[in-house]
C-alpha cells in the first residue's frame, strides 16, 4: 500500500513529506493507522545526527495513537478497529526485563528496532525498492505504519487521539520522574524547569523560600544548576 510520511532523508535537513510504499503486517505485526502523533525532542536529536543510533533514511516519531487496520498471523492482543498507542520501548513479558519487578526495560526486539528494522531484519517500509528505516520501532510520523504486536497497547476508544499520543513517551517519563525518582509527595511544592522562562528568584519567593522538588525536562545543565539553586529538599 502507499502512506504519506515526514521522512528524514540525511542527518541535519528538514523532513519530506512524500509518498511511501508499505508492506503490510507479518506474522506477529500489526498494521496502525497514526491519528495522531507528538513531537519529541529525541526526534530532534536523531535528526541533528547527534544520535548513534540514528540511521537515514528514516520515518521518525515515537509518540502516537491510532487504530488497528490489518493484523498478522498470530496475533491476539489486539484486533482490528482497536484503538492503541504505539510502544518505543514495547513488553513481551517474557525476558528477563520484563519479569524483573525492578525494571520494564523489554529487550526482546532491542537488537533490531536500534538498526531500524522489524524483528525478522528488514523494513516494511521503501521508496523506488530502498528500504526507508523504522524508527523506535513505532515511526509515527506516518499515516500509516505496522508495529510488533508487543509495542502496542490497547486503550480506550473514548481517548481523544490527540491528547492520548503523548502517553507513549512524554507523560509516562514525566510521571516516572515525580512518582518513582523524586517520590514526591502530595502537598509539595514542585517546580518545572523547561515549560518556559528562567524565573528563580521570583519562584523561590512563590514557594516561601524554595520548592520541595525540581524537575529540569530539556537536558541542559546550565538549567539544572538553576534548577537546585530553587530546591531546598531534593531534585528530580
Amino acid at each position: 500500500m502507499k502512506t504519506r510520511a515526514a521522512v528524514a532523508f540525511e542527518a541535519g535537513k528538514p523532513l519530506e513529506i512524500i509518498e511511501v510504499d508499505l508492506e503490510g503486517p507479518k506474522a506477529g505485526e500489526v498494521l496502525v493507522e497514526m491519528k495522531a502523533t507528538g513531537i519529541c525532542h529525541t526526534d530532534e536529536f536523531t535528526l541533528s545526527g547527534a544520535d548513534p543510533e540514528g540511521i537515514f533514511p528514516a520515518i521518525l516519531g515515537h509518540e502516537g495513537a491510532g487504530i488497528v487496520v490489518e493484523t498478522g498471523a498470530g496475533v491476539t492482543s489486539v484486533k482490528k478497529g482497536d484503538h492503541v498507542i504505539p510502544l518505543y520501548t514495547p513488553e513481551c513479558r517474557e525476558c528477563e526485563y520484563c519479569l524483573n519487578p525492578k525494571t520494564n526495560l523489554c529487550q526482546a526486539i532491542r537488537t533490531t528496532q536500534g538498526k531500524g528494522v522489524m524483528p525478522d531484519g528488514t523494513s516494511r517500509f521503501s521508496l523506488d525498492g530502498s528500504p526507508i528505516y523504522h524508527y523506535m520501532g513505532t515511526s509515527t510520523f506516518a499515516n500509516f505504519s505496522v508495529l510488533p504486536e508487543i509495542a502496542l497497547a490497547k486503550i480506550n476508544p473514548e481517548a481523544p487521539f490527540d491528547k492520548v499520543c503523548y502517553i507513549g513517551c512524554g507523560v509516562t517519563t514525566g510521571i516516572g520522574a515525580v512518582i518513582n525518582t523524586a517520590k514526591a509527595e502530595p502537598g509539595c511544592n514542585a517546580v518545572i524547569f523547561g515549560l518556559g522562562g528562567d524565573l528563580v528568584s521570583h519562584l523561590v519567593e512563590l514557594t516561601k523560600g524554595g520548592a520541595d522538588y525540581s524537575f529540569e525536562c530539556i537536558g541542559n545543565t546550565d538549567v539544572m544548576r538553576q534548577a537546585l539553586e530553587c530546591c531546598h529538599k531534593g531534585w528530580g
